[in-house]
């Protein structure tokens, strides 16, 4: 009789354990629990061990609160009838006190984003040309954040950001793209080119100019040098031999550097051979000629 007692009480107190281990359940953290009894919603159940009434109440589902990102791709046409693909990335989460909203308004909540982002873009980027496209790149996520983030609020969603990755032309478009920047480059290129080898050339010339400038002077300094050595050597000679004039003196003069003139030729490595009337006469002839060519100059000078 005992044993017939005993079973039957201990199969009930093992379903009693049962049912009342079974009422406690565990959410994790960033989660927060859907309970519902009898298909209805009852409440919230935040994260940490939890309590639920037995084969009355139930979890109808998880729902994280962490910061989902969405990838999506979107295709519009610019401005300047140039089609794009624009990459955009959306980080979102539930709102914890909006838990209900984003369980029970959203069936796809994925798809209703993709939804209000590409009205966000078919409302900004067809009014741009490819180039404002790429300036905006910043302001066309921030557009996307704001619009998204009114919107989803009322389903329960918060947008953390929006990030507009690239803008991508088509192919042929961006080749284009290319050959003009890097024609213009070029372009920048040759004209600093240009100026280099303009500058090389003042450069040069004003060089030039200054050698050339400060040869004369050294030409006639020279000159300068040679005739007061000459007026000097003149007067001399004079002094020296009663009666000689200055006409003397100068022949004397040429005649010496003519000589001097045939030992510096003929110690010459590179001297061809020369024909030269070297009578006396032809040496006075020559010396006279001189002269007389000097004389011309001085007198025209005066």
């Amino acid at each position: 009789m005992d044993m017939l007692f005993l079973i039957p009480l201990a199969i009930g107190g093992l379903i009693f354990l049962t049912l009342v281990l079974g009422s406690f359940f565990t959410v994790n953290t960033a989660q927060v629990a859907i309970i519902t009894r009898f298909g209805k919603f009852l409440r919230v159940a935040e994260p940490g061990l939890n309590w639920k009434a037995p084969y009355f109440d139930s979890v109808s589902g998880i729902v994280s609160l962490r910061v989902n990102q969405i990838a999506l791709t979107m295709e519009t046409k610019t401005k300047d009838n140039v089609f794009v693909t624009i990459p955009i990335s959306v980080q979102n989460r539930v709102r914890p006190e909006k838990a209900y909203d984003a369980f029970y308004k959203l069936s796809d909540p994925v798809a209703q984003i993709k939804s209000y982002v590409e009205q966000v873009i078919l409302g900004h980027v067809p009014s741009m040309t490819l180039d404002e496209v790429f300036a905006s790149q910043s302001s066309i996520a921030l557009a996307v954040k704001q619009e998204l983030d009114a919107d989803m609020a009322a389903f329960g969603y918060e947008i953390v950001n929006v990030l507009v990755t690239d803008i991508i032309p088509d192919a042929k478009v961006k080749s284009a793209m290319n050959d003009i920047n890097a024609a213009q480059r070029e372009q920048v290129a040759a004209s600093a080119r240009g100026e280099a080898d303009k500058i090389l050339v003042v450069k040069k010339a004003e060089a030039e100019a200054e050698s050339k400038a400060l040869q004369g002077q050294g030409i006639a300094n020279q000159r300068k040098a040679i005739v007061e050595g000459l007026q000097a050597s003149i007067e001399q000679f004079q002094k020296a031999v009663e009666g000689a004039t200055s006409r003397d003196v100068m022949q004397l003069v040429l005649v010496t550097q003519y000589f001097d003139t045939l030992k510096s030729i003929g110690e010459s490595d590179k001297t061809s051979t020369l024909f030269l009337a070297h009578s006396p006469g032809s040496v006075k002839e020559v010396s006279d000629q001189i002269l007389d060519s000097m004389l011309v100059a001085q007198n025209s000078i005066r």
